[in-house]
């Protein structure tokens, strides 16, 4: 899906022009012209989800420490491992699921966010709410396909059952 498809547009304020490919979408909302108003559409099937906690950026305390793990030299000798500190809550995330030191920045970050609105919400966090949904649907599953099971069981006793009745001899 092209970035054109995740913004409607008013009709009569509607522009269009091309971009250069090589633009991020911040740039691509700047060309355009400045009476034009872009709103972002939500992406199909993405469930409109309620914003985490922000961090304060002065409430981190970043380290970058040496790799562990499997990947030889090139894992245990840099360090691209990010460890995240929240100060106030004391909670501590480590981080080293990529080699890259920026992608493992925003994990942590992504990570310590879940954390802290546990921390700070408990059951009503965003988390626990949707590993509660989450177990709700594996029992409703779990609920399905017993039913099913018992369904099928019934269905084949009385087939047996009718297959045994002596008098009908149903033959084609």
């Amino acid at each position: 899906m092209s970035t054109w498809g995740l913004f409607r547009f008013p009709a009569p304020l509607t522009r269009v022009c091309p971009v250069p490919w090589g633009l991020r979408l911040c740039e691509k909302l700047l060309l355009l012209s400045p009476g034009t108003v872009a709103t972002l559409v939500q992406a199909a099937g993405k469930k409109d989800r309620p914003a985490l906690l922000s961090l304060d950026e002065h409430e981190l305390e970043e380290q970058f420490v040496k790799g562990h793990g499997p990947g030889g030299q090139a894992t245990n000798k840099t360090s691209n491992c990010v460890v995240l500190r929240h100060v106030p809550s004391g909670i501590v995330v480590k981080c080293h699921q990529t080699r890259s030191v920026d992608q493992n920045r925003k994990l942590a970050r992504r990570i310590l966010q879940e954390k802290v609105d546990v921390f700070y919400n408990g059951e009503n966090s965003l988390v626990c709410r949707e590993k509660r949904e989450a177990e709700k649907r594996k029992q409703a599953r779990k609920k399905r396909a017993k039913e099913t099971l018992e369904k099928k069981k019934l269905l084949k006793e009385q087939w047996e059952s009718s297959k045994n009745v002596p008098g009908e001899d149903c033959r084609f």
